[in-house]
């Protein structure tokens, strides 16, 4: 097996088994040994690559690594007699499933597991930042440089967000399968949340050097998948998230080329992946089966018109315009409200979409931010107030975070002053 696919089957392996086999052994032995379970875990991993002839898995690799781990917890467990108790529970590793008995109810525990784990994380006492890091860290099998690098912070900042997470719920007496319906259903919100984050950050990565992260998106709607496929999670927010996730995964090629990043309109939408754009249309559906209503299906309509639009010009932007007015009633946000000045101007004229930015009031933040000097450059721009935009224009290129973002802003001056002076 050559170099390249055997670092394939590395990933795999980390990213599709970890987590899982993580949930599974701490929700044995409980959340205070997650260390132990964690080194384990990697351990077994290791021995994995080294040990199965010609680096070929099992039938069952799932079962393999799960026996292994196992075995060197108890291992370890054995040096530290404090332990006695849970050597009792687990004298032989007999009754746990092998490589050569693995069956369905397994594989769902796994997933269970994984799942309640994630629920356990979304507690209202962990602050966001920490219940991503864990959720990256202990779930999704980055290490810490790895988390570093994607939420481009500090390995300290890592480790600090992840100590604060791990000293919480170590101080919680309850087990994973202890979780009550009611607490999952009080955290599902915040789960959502958790998965949306992490997708965003890879999408619209916060980073000066790197605007997309591709991977993160890829580990947030493998997760959301998961989520959709238990009871814990199979609500219609969950499926119209993953039909988000899926959306905005078929555009993600097209966001960028060799010269950076590539805005919608002048996106190469043959390139749009459209099995992408099929699956998210089908989640899309499965999420109106309920009588309630979230961000996530309204925020998946307006992605589903963009996907589903011949072009930039024949989107139905009057549709995407009246979304985003309802989106800022269920998740209230300025940048909603600049996105539907920006849909108005197109299916009405430009001097509408400025006359909804003045009557706004508009949070102290924001009139700081790149995005609202851009956002009223672009329509002062096509409503020919050409000395306002102008100024507007240059602010909004000097608050730019990145310079792939100022480039892409002096691109769209650039055109705006060339189609004002063919006019």
């Amino acid at each position: 097996m050559n170099n390249k696919i055997q670092q394939t089957l590395t990933e795999h392996l980390f990213r599709h088994e970890y987590g899982a086999l993580v949930a599974s052994l701490a929700r044995k032995f409980g959340i205070q040994h997650l260390e132990t379970i964690e080194d384990a875990v990697q351990t077994a991993m290791f021995k994995a690559l080294t040990h199965w002839p010609g680096n070929q898995p099992p039938d069952t690799p799932a079962a393999w690594l799960y026996k292994v781990a196992l075995r060197e917890i108890l291992s370890e467990l054995r040096a530290d007699q404090r332990h006695h108790h849970l050597l009792h529970q687990e004298q032989t590793a007999r009754d746990e499933p092998t490589s050569e008995h693995l069956d369905v109810s397994f594989s769902s525990e796994l997933a269970d597991s994984l799942l309640r784990m994630l629920f356990l994380a979304c507690d209202k006492n962990i602050p966001v930042a920490s219940q991503l890091v864990f959720t990256l860290k202990s779930l999704c099998g980055f290490s810490v440089p790895e988390i570093a690098t994607r939420l481009f912070i500090t390995e300290a900042n890592v480790y600090k967000r992840l100590t604060r997470a791990k000293k919480y719920l170590k101080s919680q007496p309850r087990l994973l399968n202890e979780l009550s319906d009611s607490q999952v259903n009080e955290r599902i919100a915040t789960v959502h949340n958790v998965l949306y984050l992490m997708f965003t950050e890879g999408y619209l990565s916060s980073h000066p050097d790197t605007a997309i992260r591709k991977d993160l998106c890829e580990e947030a709607t493998r997760l959301t998948l998961v989520l959709s496929q238990n009871k814990l999670g199979n609500v219609p927010a969950t499926l119209a998230l993953l039909a988000l996730m899926h959306f905005n995964l078929a555009r993600l090629d097209s966001r960028r080329d060799d010269s950076g990043l590539v805005l919608l309109a002048d996106q190469d939408r043959c390139k749009w992946n459209q099995s992408q754009i099929v699956q998210g249309l089908v989640y899309l559906e499965q999420s109106a089966s309920g009588d309630a209503i979230s961000r996530f299906h309204i925020e998946a309509g307006i992605a589903a018109e963009h996907c589903l639009a011949k072009n930039y010009d024949s989107t139905n932007w009057e549709k995407i315009a009246a979304a985003y007015k309802l989106l800022e009633t269920f998740a209230p946000s300025p940048m909603h409200l600049l996105n539907r000045a920006l849909a108005t101007a197109q299916y009405k004229n430009p001097a509408d979409g400025l006359q909804i930015i003045k009557q706004a009031n508009i949070p102290t933040w924001l009139s700081c931010s790149y995005h609202w000097y851009a956002v009223i450059a672009d329509l002062q721009y096509r409503a020919n107030e050409l000395d306002s935009a102008e100024k507007n224009a240059e602010q909004a290129i000097a608050l730019a975070p990145t310079d792939e973002i100022k480039k892409l802003l002096k691109q769209r001056m650039n055109t705006h002053r060339v189609v004002n002076l063919i006019e």
